[in-house]
């Protein structure tokens, strides 16, 4: 018979203030933590797992779920993050002597063509923006991000899919969540310090962004 691979050790935490503080994203086989860091440091832990099992890999600032495809080599891997998550791609990664030469015309930014409807009056204050439409738009939805209400809604959010993801059968769940969105942190912490350890570690870490320290 033959002996199932081990599971890999937990990583480190890091202790955050903010959720921006944290990795961006997390692996996790079964309710272990793989990996924390960028996608493509996930995605290559999850990658290396004997035995092709089922992980997960969670953007840590919205809590979703992200759709890798694990086939292939590492260099594999890494050309598809960059072409299906671009946005997930550091800065530095294209650096090297060896990436390829961008030629002329804007850089790519990932950005995804969609139809929006406005009235004429909008349409012409935009019109009106330095930079054109597309760009004012980007500059007001990101000053708006930083507002600390939606701030605080969004890590709530984020909070409650990867709770649902993870910890959607645990006991306490549903109670857990209702303190969650009534800023109860008391009863948030008593609801969910029976799940599997490392679901707890994420879960707080993911919930700095509304209870910081």
């Amino acid at each position: 018979m033959t002996k199932p691979p081990s599971q890999p050790p937990s990583p480190p935490f890091p202790s955050p203030d903010t959720v921006d503080q944290i990795a961006a994203y997390c692996g996790f086989l079964g309710h272990q933590c793989i990996a924390q860091g960028t996608l493509l440091q996930v995605a290559c832990a999850a990658q290396a797992i004997p035995g092709d099992p089922i992980t997960h890999i969670f953007d840590n600032a919205t809590g979703r779920l992200v759709d890798v495809d694990l086939r292939g080599s590492a260099e594999d891997l890494q050309q598809w993050i960059s072409v299906h998550h671009p946005d997930a791609v550091p800065e530095s990664a294209g650096t090297s002597a060896d990436a390829p030469k961008r030629g002329r015309g804007r850089p790519k930014l990932g950005v995804v063509a969609k139809e929006i409807t406005l009235l004429p009056r909008h349409w012409d204050w935009l019109a009106a923006q330095s930079g054109g439409a597309s760009v004012t738009l980007r500059r007001l939805i990101d000053q708006a991000r930083k507002d600390p209400r939606l701030r605080r809604k969004d890590a709530q959010n984020a909070v409650y899919r990867f709770a649902t993801s993870m910890a959607g059968d645990q006991p306490g769940f549903e109670e857990a969540m209702r303190a969650l969105f009534a800023d109860d942190q008391g009863k948030f912490e008593d609801n969910i310090k029976a799940w599997p350890a490392d679901v707890v570690r994420q879960t707080r870490l993911i919930a700095q962004g509304i209870w910081p320290g």
